[in-house]
């Protein structure tokens, strides 16, 4: 047997604690076949070499929690993304409300929501330049929306019409709506107005996605918010044989309204996706959202917020009744997949997993908190004790002004040092993977390891990083993105390590990560990505 790809020439770092390195690795018909010198022996006419040329070679990294087709269209409207004042937005929308006079709807997802102070944005701004077709703009954590007067009309929105469940209309002292929506009690009647794509932009936008996921290094990814009629979107990507660059689990959404009479879909969207995935899909996450987010003040806490005395946050579902909604598609064979940001919201869902547990016994259920990012000193060996795979997105973990001018200040000093406790949990025993949450922030996991390693900004501050205590190792926070990754995929017997037999997922770097200071690793450059021996970048 002669192997088809041969990789040599740099490190090979295999994430394996019995073999961390070699020299060289061997492929045969996408799986690894041989390490070191007996890779070497199986070189053959036909077998191509890469060349690391002193780089490194990785086992390739998963996405625990990411939302590719969300993101993907949505980046397609106004580009806010990268606006850093409200002019700029106010702007981006007036020139593309001009280049677009056809558009019913203008829309924009992923500006910054300390870009208004208290994150209140004021609707006449945006009628200023846009008065007579409706816009909705939503905050790069996307539970913040910002409408103009025409979108809150279309969706009814006046001074009489009372606070939905689970959302807040923002309004002005004379109880007129301001043009702020919290949470999707609030945005989703303005979204469910505004027209879908046609399935191929959809399809187009989601291989886009794809491909640049993989080009950072990534093979498998978690897509944590699916809605019944994307379904169809994921299935048409991967029809008649086409291969997306990763692969792909997808999270289906449950929502607290009518979520008994949604079991049966879901279990027909699973059958559907795994008679029809082609291989590259499976579907065995339930997604469920326990609470909001702290910088919009909706995030469930158990004690009050430091800068409103009056409110505890929002959760989303009762902790009865989300228990009860856990425990059914625990029957059913699902994996809960629970955003949960507050104490209270992080309560609630390991709650949520221990009733599922006791009612329907043990099974490999491995349940997901995703965020994790304020968690009670109590609930925090609770993690290890249920199993619970705490899924974070390191690049939160740092003084950038969403935490220094909305998140620090609405927790107050005590809170606020124990926020995103990663090396507190893998201390606790517990499992942890690695995610983005794209398009709220960067999905290359290069940047994510540079800051779970340093807890510092990009620019390096603070000076030994932000609750150092929390920062990790780098063969941890490796880890994390790999292994991490493939054990909550169920695909740890696949991926996440490089040895024999594994699939011949791998990413290369141009350089040796253990031998670039932390602060740079995210300027190390992605040279190549294979996914079961096939190149997707």
């Amino acid at each position: 047997m002669r192997a088809d790809t041969i990789f040599t020439g740099g490190r090979i770092h295999t994430g394996d604690p019995a073999n961390p390195h070699t020299t060289a690795l061997a492929v045969t018909a996408g799986r690894i076949t041989a390490l070191g010198a007996e890779a070497l022996a199986l070189r053959g006419e036909r077998t191509e070499t890469v060349d690391l040329a002193g780089g490194a070679l990785l086992p390739s990294w998963g996405d625990g929690h990411v939302h590719p087709l969300l993101g993907g269209i949505g980046l397609r409207g106004v580009p806010v993304r990268d606006c850093t004042s409200l002019e700029e937005v106010v702007e981006a929308v007036r020139l593309w409300a001009e280049q677009h006079p056809e558009a019913e709807w203008i829309t924009g997802d992923a500006f910054d929501p300390w870009l208004a102070e208290g994150g209140l944005f004021d609707a006449a701004l945006l009628d200023a330049v846009v008065p007579d077709r409706p816009v909705l703009l939503r905050t790069m954590d996307h539970h913040t929306g910002w409408a103009n007067s025409e979108a809150l009309r279309r969706a009814g929105y006046t001074a009489r019409t009372p606070q939905p469940v689970n959302g807040e209309i923002v309004r002005r002292p004379d109880g007129s709506p301001l043009g702020t929506l919290r949470e999707f009690g609030a945005l989703n009647p303005v979204r469910a107005l505004v027209p879908l794509p046609e399935l191929d932009e959809q399809v187009a936008a989601l291989r886009d996605t794809t491909t640049a996921l993989a080009s950072a290094g990534i093979t498998w990814i978690q897509d944590a918010w699916v809605e019944p009629a994307q379904v169809d979107t994921w299935l048409a990507a991967v029809r008649d044989g086409h291969p997306l660059a990763v692969r792909a689990g997808l999270g289906l959404l449950l929502e607290p309204d009518g979520w008994r009479e949604r079991l049966p879909g879901l279990a027909a969207d699973r059958a559907r996706i795994e008679a029809e995935g082609g291989g590259q899909l499976t579907a065995r996450a339930i997604k469920f959202f326990a609470d909001g987010v702290i910088e919009s003040g909706t995030a469930a806490l158990l004690e009050p917020y430091s800068d409103c005395p009056h409110s505890h946050g929002v959760a989303n579902w009762t902790g009865d009744e989300l228990a009860e909604a856990v425990t059914a598609v625990d029957a059913l064979g699902f994996q809960p997949h629970i955003h949960a940001i507050g104490d209270h919201g992080v309560r609630i869902a390991l709650d949520a997993v221990e009733a599922a547990a006791r009612r329907n016994g043990p099974r490999a259920r491995r349940p997901v908190i995703a965020h994790v990012q304020l968690v009670d000193p109590a609930d925090l060996p609770r993690f290890a004790e249920l199993g619970v795979i705490a899924n974070f997105e390191p690049l939160w973990a740092q003084t950038d002004p969403l935490m220094t001018q909305l998140t620090l200040p609405r927790l107050g000093p005590e809170r606020g040092a124990r926020q995103y406790q990663i090396a507190a949990l893998l201390r606790s025993g517990a499992r942890v993977s690695f995610g983005s949450d794209w398009p709220v922030t960067r999905y290359e996991p290069l940047a994510g390891l540079a800051t779970a390693v340093t807890r510092q900004t990009p620019d390096g501050l603070p000076d030994g990083g932000w609750v150092p205590e929390e920062r990790i190792g780098l063969t941890e926070a490796l880890a994390a993105y790999s292994a991490g990754v493939a054990h909550q995929a169920f695909e740890e017997d696949d991926w996440g390590v490089l040895r024999p037999g594994m699939r011949a997922d791998l990413v290369q770097l141009a350089a040796d990560p253990y031998e670039v200071a932390p602060g740079e690793l995210a300027e190390v450059a992605v040279l190549g990505t294979w996914l079961g021996g096939r190149r997707t970048h």
